[in-house]
């Protein structure tokens, strides 16, 4: 009989959410027992109404007593808050939670739920940036899995697999290079918010598209790996990569790289964490080599687009300097999206932020929060 994988999605509304659903839509052996959103509660009642869940929350209050009427003639119950977002990742018929949500917000359900012997999921990198030495410690105490999503580190977790941790040389990340790819600093003077979401490969969320333009967003994937795998950020090399075709490699003591390769699909890497280590049969995501004549690499431009040397700095250092760089980076996108700051203003209060902003060594998570507040609070002061 083929085994049903019971699971919670917090941030069931978006970009990795949603596909998730598919991956549930095709998989047939996965039960929702949970769901959340931020405020979207018209497509969350549709998934109510379709999966069924025990569970569902909406962050927004308001809107949380908008679904609570509008679902009162289902058995689901309707939460709210952050208290909410816990109470999903930790339904007690859940043996995986997915992690989806953007941004910090995604710590504190990860961590609930980690005591509760759930596996994570990860598609939140923010949990491991901001709390990666709290929720790595946590999981080994409980013996839970966490099993990555982001195509990257699905990647490297797959071509890790069968080897010895001890013989790896160094990770290679690999990124596309944004919209924005070849741009000098004096051609992203004046660049819109409809072009940086232009993604040539990717559909993501409007956050991630723009942290994917200015490199933050490979920033951030760095110090997740630092965490995910147990290795040094010396350890880790960016790698443009225009194609996504490789998603990401593993380079060993005797030179053999092994890498995963795929079509830019968020479907495979999600659906490999919730069956894994099994892997089901897919549709409609094959990759066509013919499609590809050349595959390209090129050495980051890290004058440009240096929010990823900040990154760099913020996983060697280490402390709540990498929460200064995403809570710093989180204030300064939602700036830039309404209009409020240039494009070439984030990476600039990002950095900014970190030099003001004191450095503390292995903070808890109530300091984590704080420093998260403190450097939203400096961005937003800026403008």
């Amino acid at each position: 009989m083929e085994k049903i994988h019971n699971i919670s999605i917090i941030g069931s509304t978006g970009s990795i959410g949603t596909q998730a659903l598919e991956v549930v839509d095709e998989c047939k052996n996965i039960r929702v027992w949970g769901l959340s959103s931020y405020s979207n509660i018209e497509l969350l009642e549709k998934q109510i109404r379709k999966y069924k869940p025990k569970i569902a929350c909406v962050v927004n209050e308001e809107r949380a007593k908008e679904l609570k009427i509008k679902v009162r003639d289902t058995d689901c119950k309707i939460v709210s808050s952050n208290e909410g977002l816990c109470e999903v990742s930790t339904v007690d018929e859940a043996e995986t939670v997915l992690t989806a949500v953007v941004g910090i917000s995604g710590l504190l359900p990860t961590i609930e739920a980690i005591k509760k012997n759930k596996n994570i999921a990860l598609a939140n990198k923010e949990t491991l940036v901001t709390g990666g030495h709290i929720v790595t410690k946590l999981a080994k105490e409980y013996g839970v899995k966490l099993l990555p999503v982001d195509s990257e580190h699905s990647a490297i977790f797959q071509s890790l697999e069968g080897n010895r941790p001890e013989d790896v040389k160094r990770i290679i990340l690999t990124a596309s290079g944004g919209p924005f790819f070849g741009k000098t600093a004096k051609d992203l003077e004046n660049v819109t918010v409809e072009d940086a979401l232009n993604h040539p490969n990717w559909s993501m969320g409007a956050k991630v598209t723009i942290d994917s333009s200015t490199l933050v967003n490979k920033g951030l994937e760095v110090i997740e790996a630092k965490w995910l795998f147990n290795v040094d950020s010396d350890k880790i090399k960016v790698l443009i990569h225009r194609q996504s075709v490789i998603h990401s490699m593993v380079e060993y003591n005797d030179n053999a790289v092994i890498a995963q390769l795929g079509a830019p699909d968020m479907k495979l890497p999600i659906q490999y964490a919730i069956e894994y280590p099994n892997r089901l049969p897919m549709r409609g995501n094959e990759l066509d080599f013919e499609k590809y004549d050349t595959l390209t690499f090129n050495k980051p431009d890290t004058d440009t687009f240096f929010a990823l040397e900040l990154a760099m700095k913020g996983a060697k250092l280490g402390g709540s300097l990498p929460t200064v760089f995403n809570s710093a980076d989180e204030a300064a996108v939602d700036l830039f999206l309404k209009g409020k700051i240039k494009y070439l203003d984030i990476s600039r209060l990002i950095a900014e932020a970190m030099d003001e902003i004191k450095n503390i060594e292995n903070p808890t998570i109530e300091q984590i929060l704080q420093v998260d507040k403190i450097s939203r609070e400096f961005v937003y002061s800026r403008v």
